[in-house]
């Protein structure tokens, strides 16, 4: 049976420096490892990627492409308290991302809101009370 856990997220970009200034000034995230075509960030357990996407798509042996519209997918950033939700997103959205959705309390609990990076790719960036974070950024589920 194979272990449940993911190894690498990679995200294809029109722009590697447009999205290494999302990822970096937005998050203030620190690359592990820089090319041209590709940028690695250590995560809590995974890498995330962001590729430049013909690069990606020949990786794939797609070179016309995936699909014609984004796949109905979020990426989730937890933050520690509320009060850490909006000022993410404005800073986000000001290192270049575009707000998809203001923060606000869903029915369910929490706070969240939703910004694309410059390619799309939609993260929601959330509080919510029954998840802890650890000291490394991991989140579990309902403590």
């Amino acid at each position: 049976m194979a272990k449940q856990q993911i190894a690498v997220v990679t995200l294809g970009t029109d722009d590697a420096g447009r999205s290494r200034r999302f990822y970096c000034e937005g998050f203030g995230w620190h690359p592990v490892f820089e090319a041209p075509e590709i940028v690695f960030f250590q995560m809590n357990g995974l890498m995330l990627g962001i590729w430049d996407r013909p690069a990606l798509l020949d990786d794939l042996q797609r070179a016309n492409g995936i699909q014609s519209q984004p796949a109905a997918i979020t990426i989730a950033h937890n933050v520690p308290e509320r009060g850490d939700v909006a000022p993410l997103i404005n800073r986000l959205v000001a290192a270049g991302g575009t707000l998809v959705r203001a923060a606000d309390a869903p029915s369910h609990g929490g706070f969240r809101g939703y910004v694309a990076d410059p390619d799309g790719h939609v993260w929601e960036i959330a509080w919510n009370p029954a998840w802890a974070i650890d000291d490394e950024g991991r989140v579990t589920f309902g403590v």
